[in-house]
């Protein structure tokens, strides 16, 4: 049996930590272990691939609306082929570059093979053991296929399926009405396929503010079909081109049957835990099958550490990332070293772009009480650059503890949201966290970050909040 000071499994963000440990001791012996393509699930299955795909349609939607602006163009053919051979062709020549690398390192042993645990600091592929000091586990995740009847006799896609596709479904039901579902109903709707989005909760998007997700459907709905409140009770063949899906309403109890081509799985993604058969090593999980880790990000077993998608916490790349240094601060560097989730910003690249940091409304009131909280808002056609892009309804939404001054969330729904809401994540990353940098900065007009601006210009209380919204969303 091999014997290792370091043991990773994955190839994502567990490479920092295994870069890390080479550069502080050349001499270390680490076992990578990844049944799958090396680069982790951003590069090959996620973040990467996805926006690789996303780019063209955001492309398709400004064509389209170039017509607002006097430009009068025609999209003349879109070659689904090309762009996903584009996207396949990048992920793969990356991941080839990793795996060469890791080949290629002095003091690493690759395992391109499953593993399991057979013990404590053990565990065997499919013709060897192997046994580490330190464990670290950023096995990542996978799609969550829901229990629906007939499904698993259809062919139905997942986030990882859907990428070896060669040409454009007619048609696509999405089953869930979460970030993947979003952006994936934004590509394939400006591809041309016509796409109905269905989720269970009655807010689509219900990882976001209200008002956000009310302009998400708003704005989306323009193009493809969302039904909330809405669940798959069947799902049976109608020929060998389309599937049909009867689906209720939650709440008023009907039923209706959707026809589609294809049908994607987007319900959320599940843990590894138990391919790598955790259990055997007295690894903890919690309910849900994801790793349980205190918060040095060490699981129940000493010197075996969990972070990434592995522990279901923030199943984001940059968190990974941040985690993995985390991960190094107390596994390699030894010192004592928590994680801090204050200010976890994500984005959705759909059209228009989402994008959120910290606490939401309702949180930050749980947390400070409704007269402890100041919301700032500032719409996008307020401004000559917004008018000009025809974002309407377009909005910042920023929340401040009053009594310290201090930033404790930000939402922000247009396009270049991610961009835009920078600004506010490095503030929040100051001791101080204060609104006054904003205040006292000169912001370029006039341009899109006038908006962000506005907003700390612009903060109420709840109440007067609460009251301007009614008109503006109705629906929210």
């Amino acid at each position: 049996m091999k014997h290792y000071d370091c043991i990773a499994i994955g190839t994502g963000s567990a490479m920092n930590v295994v870069q890390g440990l080479l550069s502080r001791d050349p001499e270390a012996k680490i076992a990578v272990v990844d049944k799958d393509e090396p680069g982790g699930i951003c590069l090959t299955r996620a973040c990467i691939p996805s926006k690789l795909l996303v780019y063209p349609a955001e492309v398709v939607r400004y064509l389209e609306e170039a017509g607002a602006q006097g430009i009068h163009v025609n999209v003349q053919k879109i070659d689904f082929q090309y762009i996903m051979d584009s996207m396949r062709s990048f992920v793969s020549e990356t991941s080839q570059s990793i795996k060469q690398s890791l080949k290629d390192s002095q003091g690493v042993d690759y395992y391109q093979e499953a593993a399991q645990f057979t013990g404590p600091y053990t565990l065997r592929m499919d013709k060897e053991e192997i046994k580490g000091d330190m464990i670290l586990l950023c096995s990542g995740s996978r799609p969550a296929v829901p229990d629906i009847p007939g499904l698993n006799e259809t062919d139905y896609l997942t986030s990882d399926t859907l990428l070896n596709l060669k040409e454009l479904p007619g048609s696509l039901l999405i089953l869930g009405g979460g970030y993947v579902a979003a952006e994936y109903g934004h590509f394939f709707s400006a591809m041309g396929s016509r796409v109905t989005i269905l989720g269970r909760n009655p807010q689509f998007l219900p990882g976001e503010e209200p008002e956000v997700s009310a302009v998400a459907r708003r704005k989306m709905s323009e193009k493809m079909d969302i039904l909330t409140n809405h669940e798959v009770i069947g799902i049976r063949p109608k020929n060998e081109h389309s599937t049909l899906a009867l689906v209720r309403d939650r709440k008023a109890g009907r039923e209706k049957e959707i026809e589609a081509g294809k049908i994607l799985g987007a319900a959320g993604r599940a843990s590894n835990a138990d391919i790598l058969r955790t259990d055997r090593a007295g690894i903890k999980t919690d309910s849900r099958g994801w790793l349980v880790v205190d918060e040095h990000l060490e699981t129940s077993v000493k010197n075996v550490w969990g972070f990434g998608d592995a522990t279901g916490r923030h199943l984001f790349k940059h968190v990974a990332n941040y985690e993995s240094r985390v991960v190094y601060a107390n596994a390699v560097l030894k010192e004592s070293m928590s994680i801090d989730y204050h200010a976890v910003p994500h984005g959705i690249f759909t059209c228009p772009e989402i994008a959120a940091v910290g606490m939401k409304e309702s949180e930050a009131v749980e947390a400070f009480g409704t007269d402890g909280v100041a919301i700032g808002f500032s719409l996008f056609a307020d401004t000559a650059r917004g008018v000009a892009m025809g974002a309407r309804d377009c909005f910042v939404k920023i929340i401040v503890q009053e009594a310290e001054d201090k930033i404790v969330g930000a939402h922000i729904i247009v396009p270049q949201a991610t961009i835009l809401i920078q600004e506010v994540i490095n503030l929040m990353y100051t001791k101080s966290q204060s609104t006054r940098p904003v205040l006292q900065g000169m912001h370029i007009h006039p341009s899109l970050s006038e908006v962000v601006e506005g907003a700390f210009n612009n903060l109420m209380s709840l109440g007067d909040y609460q009251h301007m919204l009614k008109d503006m969303f109705p629906e929210r």
